[in-house]
C-alpha cells in the first residue's frame, strides 16, 4: 500500500545500486530509474549523487530515507494489527534457505505452512549459508534457515533441528562394510566436497580438525556447488563424500547410494535466522513458531 516510489527509493538507498535494487525488486533498471526520477521531481531536489558509476545519498536523500523507513514500518505494523484483529496472518513472507535445507527440508515445511496460512504470499531463495546470512543482514529476506554457524550478533538465531552428516558412497563400496567408521579411513579414497561458503563444508572442516585431520589431508578430486551434483558424481563412482542424511533419503530407498555414520558422528544444528531489531510481522512470527514445531515433531517421529 505504501507509495511504490518510496519502496523503490528505500531499496536503492540501502543497496546504493540501481542494478542491485532492480534485481531485488524484480524490476528492470529503467523502471527503477523512472521511479526515482519521479520522486525527485516530486520533491524538486536530487536524492542521490551520481558520480563515476557510484551513487550516494544527498542530504535530502538521507532525510527522505528516514521518513520512508518509518512509513513502510508503520504499514507493516498496520497490516499486522489488522491481521491479528481478524485472526489471520497475511502479507508476504520472503524466506531464504541454504542448499541442503532449501532443496530437501523446507519444501514439505512450506507445503504444511501454506495449508495453515493460505493468505500469506511465500517466496523462497536458495543459496549457500553465507549468501543467506547476507540476505538477512541486508533485509532482502525476512527469515533464513541455515546449517552453518552465524557470527553476526545483530541477528537472532534459534536452533530448530539437529542434522547428521554421513559418509556417502556407491552401493557395494568397501566403507559400507566397516562397523565403526573413523574419518581417517576416508583418506584412502577420492573425495568430493562442497564449495567455499557452504555450511556443510564448514561443518566438515571443523569436524576434521577435531579429529586431528586437515581438509588438505583428504584426496579432494572434485568440488561442486550443489548436493545433487555431488550425488551424481558419487553414483557414477567418481568418489565419496560427506553429506546430510536428509539429502540421500530417496537414493537409499532406491538402492543407489549408501550412507555410513562416522564414529564419533557429525551432528549440526539447523538455525532459523532473522534480524534482532527489525519489526517482525505476524506472518514472520507465525512462521518461526510453525517451523520450530514442525522440526520438533519430525525429530520425534
Amino acid at each position: 500500500m505504501a507509495d511504490r516510489r518510496l519502496q523503490v527509493f528505500s531499496t536503492v538507498a540501502r543497496l546504493l545500486s540501481f542494478t542491485k535494487a532492480a534485481d531485488a525488486l524484480h524490476m528492470t533498471q529503467p523502471a527503477v530509474t523512472f521511479q526515482i526520477r519521479q520522486l525527485e521531481e516530486h520533491f524538486n531536489t536530487r536524492l542521490f549523487n551520481r558520480t563515476h558509476n557510484r551513487i550516494s545519498l544527498t542530504v535530502a536523500g538521507e532525510m527522505v530515507r528516514g521518513y520512508a523507513d518509518q512509513i513502510m514500518g508503520l504499514q507493516i505494523e498496520m497490516d499486522d494489527a489488522v491481521s491479528e484483529l481478524t485472526g489471520g496472518a497475511g502479507g508476504q513472507l520472503v524466506l531464504g534457505a541454504s542448499m541442503t535445507i532449501g532443496q530437501y527440508v523446507v519444501p514439505p515445511l512450506l507445503g504444511q505452512y501454506r495449508t495453515q496460512f493460505p493468505e500469506v504470499a511465500l517466496r523462497l531463495f536458495v543459496a549457500n549459508t553465507v549468501s543467506v546470512i547476507h540476505m538477512v543482514e541486508d533485509s532482502d529476506i525476512d527469515v533464513g534457515i541455515v546449517e552453518g554457524p552465524v557470527a553476526n550478533k545483530n541477528l537472532e538465531t534459534e536452533v530448530c533441528w539437529e542434522d547428521e552428516l554421513v559418509v556417502v558412497t556407491p552401493i557395494g563400496h568397501p566403507l559400507t562394510e566397516v562397523e565403526s567408521l573413523k574419518v581417517t579411513q576416508v583418506l584412502d579414497y577420492p573425495f568430493i566436497v562442497r564449495e567455499e561458503g557452504s555450511g556443510t563444508r564448514e561443518v566438515i572442516t571443523a569436524y576434521l580438525s577435531s579429529q586431528g585431520v586437515d581438509l588438505s589431508d583428504i584426496n579432494v578430486t572434485m568440488e561442486f556447488g550443489s548436493p545433487e551434483a555431488i550425488k551424481g558424481a558419487v553414483t557414477a563412482g567418481l568418489g565419496i563424500s560427506i553429506m546430510s542424511i536428509a539429502t540421500i533419503e530417496k537414493e537409499r530407498l532406491l538402492g543407489r547410494l549408501a550412507g555410513v555414520s562416522l564414529d564419533p558422528p557429525i551432528k549440526r544444528p539447523f538455525r532459523i535466522v532473522y534480524q534482532r531489531q527489525k519489526f517482525r510481522s505476524r506472518a514472520i512470527e507465525a512462521f518461526v513458531t510453525f517451523a520450530k514445531t514442525h522440526f520438533l515433531v519430525n525429530a520425534d517421529e
